[in-house]
């Protein structure tokens, strides 16, 4: 009996060396050096890494719902717009005490037009708005309840509806930048390189007022709905009404935002990573040969090895914060 009772302790010794000597490697293969001031952070060889890495406690994930600093006013369920009886709502975050006009943000959640919420940039709305910024973050008609152009028709009435009360907002209507990820960042395109459409504006109020913007931030938007990865994408078809590419292919055309890009569009950042498998890396590298070819002002962080939401975790968070920043104060500083 003791013998055994020696084996059994000699194994379970054995196996916590081996536990522990595994997390050591796994900590090893994961670190990696600390970026300088500007650099974009380190990315991970694979989605799988990304994982050990939060389970080691290597990377931290953001905060979605912070505290609301100090300074900062929060004005929520405010209906910017109304398509028959549905009320379409925004939550308001701006610096207290504004005298002056200020340029205006309005961030559009992701979700794949299906899901989402807006409360899920409060992580964004809350800083910028202690960056002096009026910042609002809206939501929108969801594919279930309507398909495209639903939610673009509602993402310019939010710019428009900014664009009538900026007065009362205290934001300057020339300085209005559009945000988003994913889905809302196919949206921010679709509201900046087609503005004042026609078959986009109209629903929801404020008729004759432009839905124009100034500057576009696009986190990891598909720009381009007629690629084979999109045209074989089930939550494009059913963006898209259930339609296939087959049965209209125009439809894809027209919501596609690479095919509104024209030269004079709104100066645009693009955020994206190497390893995303939701929207392809290429969908973003289209977008800026695009941009480049036509002159339009543009900047791309390419992100070496980061996965789709990668601003979900706090590295990128805070150099996706610090990047949009100096990208505002170049293309919306006061005239």
């Amino acid at each position: 009996m003791k013998r055994i009772f020696k084996l059994l302790l000699k194994t379970a010794l054995v196996l916590l060396a081996l536990a522990v000597a595994a997390v050591l490697i796994a900590k090893l293969a994961l670190h990696r050096p600390t970026p300088q001031p500007g650099e974009p952070p380190r990315g991970y060889a694979s989605a799988k890494q990304i994982l050990a890495a939060i389970a080691l406690g290597e990377l931290k994930l953001v905060k979605l719902n912070p505290p609301l600093p100090n300074g900062v006013a929060e004005q929520k369920d405010l209906e910017y717009g109304r398509v028959g009886e549905r009320p379409l709502l925004l939550d308001l975050y701006s610096p207290t005490g504004l005298s002056n006009a200020v340029p205006g943000l309005i961030f559009i959640h992701g979700g794949a037009w299906r899901s989402g919420q807006r409360q899920d940039y409060r992580v964004y709305t809350t800083h910028f708005a202690t960056r002096g910024y009026v910042v609002a973050t809206i939501s929108y008609r969801l594919l279930q309840e309507a398909p495209f152009p639903a939610a673009v028709e509602d993402a310019k009435c939010a710019v428009r509806w900014m664009r009538a009360n900026a007065a009362k907002l205290h934001v300057d209507p020339d300085r209005i930048a559009v945000l988003g990820g994913s889905a809302g960042g196919h949206l921010s395109m679709m509201v900046g390189y087609a503005p004042d459409h026609p078959e986009l504006e109209g629903r929801g109020g404020h008729a004759g007022v432009s839905s124009r913007v100034a500057a576009v931030v696009n986190f990891y938007g598909p720009a381009d709905l007629t690629t084979p990865f999109a045209q074989a994408s089930s939550l494009v078809k059913d963006f898209l009404g259930g339609k296939s590419y087959a049965e209209a292919p125009d439809l894809y055309r027209q919501a596609s935002p690479l095919f509104h890009l024209k030269a004079g569009a709104p100066p645009t950042l693009t955020f994206h990573g190497t390893i995303d498998d939701v929207v392809p890396i290429d969908q973003a590298d289209a977008l800026t040969a695009k941009l480049n070819a036509l002159k339009v002002p543009c900047e791309y962080a390419r992100l070496e090895g980061w996965p789709h939401a990668m601003d979900a975790s706090q590295p990128v968070n805070d150099y996706s914060k610090a990047r949009v920043e100096a990208f505002l104060l170049k293309h919306l500083a006061a005239r």
